[in-house]
């Protein structure tokens, strides 16, 4: 994250526009030392929850192979 002045975020607001759309990278505007803005990249949301998190996870495990734990519940 980079830290930029609010005299210089504007004079060259546009370039770093561009800067983060293509680097992903966010840029924090101070005045007199004292964060007052942060300029962060574009992402779309998703319409519904179905699929919000859809490819963000993955299981190491066979989920339907069973654990091998013996639980107190089955031994009478």
């Amino acid at each position: 994250m980079a830290l930029v002045k609010a005299s210089e975020f504007k004079a060259k607001c546009l370039q770093m526009m561009d800067e983060v759309a293509a680097g992903g990278e966010s840029i924090t505007v101070t005045k007199n030392g004292v964060p007052v803005a942060q300029l962060v990249p574009y992402r779309e949301r998703a319409e519904t929850l179905i699929g919000f998190c859809a490819n963000t996870m993955r299981s190491q495990d066979d989920l339907i192979e069973p654990a091998g734990v013996q639980w107190e519940a089955l031994t009478e």
